[in-house]
C-alpha cells in the first residue's frame, strides 16, 4: 500500500515539482562554479547534487515502485504499459546518476557532468507530466 500523499494528485506533484526545482537550482549552481573556476566549490556541489538525486528523487521514485504503481496496476490493470514506462524511466535516472558518480571518481567536474544533469532534469519532467496525466486521475480514490 502507498502512502497517502503519492495517491493525492496535488500532493503527489508539490513533491514532484519541489524536487525538480531543488534538482534544477543545484545544476545552475554547478555551472556557474565550472564558469568561474572554482573546482573545490564545483566539487562540493556535485556531491550535493548527486546526493539530492539519489535521497530525493530515486528515494521517491523506490516508494512508486513499491507501493503506488502496485496499487495502481492491481485497481487499473490498463495502465500497466504506463507503470512500465514510468519504471523504465527511474531506471534511466538511476543510471545516469550511477554514471555521474562514475564519472566523478574518474575525473574532476566538467561539463560533461551538466550534460548528464540536463539529462536527469529532461527525464523527470516528462515523467512527472506522464504520472500526473495518465496514471494519476483526479477523483479516484
Amino acid at each position: 500500500m502507498s502512502g497517502p500523499s503519492l495517491r493525492k494528485k496535488d500532493a503527489h506533484s508539490s513533491i514532484h515539482e519541489a524536487a525538480l526545482n531543488e534538482a534544477i537550482e543545484l545544476r545552475t549552481l554547478f555551472q556557474k562554479c565550472l564558469e568561474d573556476g572554482d573546482k573545490v566549490k564545483a566539487l562540493q556541489v556535485i556531491e550535493v547534487t548527486i546526493e539530492h538525486w539519489e535521497s530525493r528523487t530515486l528515494k521517491h521514485a523506490e516508494a512508486e515502485e513499491e507501493g503506488l504503481y502496485k496499487d495502481i496496476v492491481e485497481a487499473y490493470p490498463d495502465r500497466l504499459t504506463t507503470v512500465i514506462q514510468l519504471t523504465r524511466d527511474h531506471d534511466l535516472m538511476r543510471r545516469i546518476v550511477d554514471n555521474l558518480k562514475n564519472l566523478l571518481q574518474s575525473d574532476e567536474p566538467n561539463q560533461r557532468m551538466i550534460t548528464l544533469l540536463d539529462s536527469l532534469v529532461i527525464i523527470d519532467q516528462i515523467h512527472n507530466d506522464d504520472e500526473m496525466n495518465k496514471l494519476l486521475v483526479e477523483g479516484e480514490k
